[in-house]
């Protein structure tokens, strides 16, 4: 199926990359530390949860990510979709307010609060697209 990781591994390894690419933006990064939104997401289909939380200011960086629920903090927002949703999304090819209407992803807590952010992270779409194409094509919507 074309637009499908080929393992967990691959998955984690381009998630993780995305968040790096927020992480280090300088405008995304700061803007994402300051609004100070931890959230949690459960990717279904994968059975896989990581938990983002801003950075703390002895940290050396704008976003800290853990693969576990084994975290000391508190979601504000949880979210569970699949790894192709999480896939368009990046892709800036899946509305997260559709997306819930449609309940292709399942929003719980302030889910206002994670509407919030699409604005500040919209520039890393064009940055995932470029990654995905020259790297993952098989992933590209």
């Amino acid at each position: 199926m074309a637009d499908a990781f080929e393992s967990e591994a691959e998955f984690k390894e381009v998630m993780d990359r995305v968040f790096g690419l927020m992480n280090d933006d300088p405008e995304m990064g700061p803007a994402l530390r300051d609004a100070d939104v931890p959230q949690r997401f459960e990717f279904s289909d994968f059975d896989m949860v990581v938990n983002i939380r801003a950075a703390k200011p002895a940290e050396d960086a704008n976003l800290h990510w853990e693969w576990s629920d084994e975290v000391d903090w508190q979601p504000k927002v949880r979210m569970t979709m699949s790894s192709e949703t999480a896939n368009r999304y990046f892709q800036g090819k899946e509305n997260v307010a559709i997306a819930i209407a449609r309940r292709r992803i399942k929003a719980g807590g302030d889910v206002k609060a994670a509407l919030s952010l699409i604005p500040i992270t919209k520039p890393v779409y064009a940055r995932y697209r470029a990654m995905v194409a020259e790297e993952y094509p098989h992933l590209l919507v």
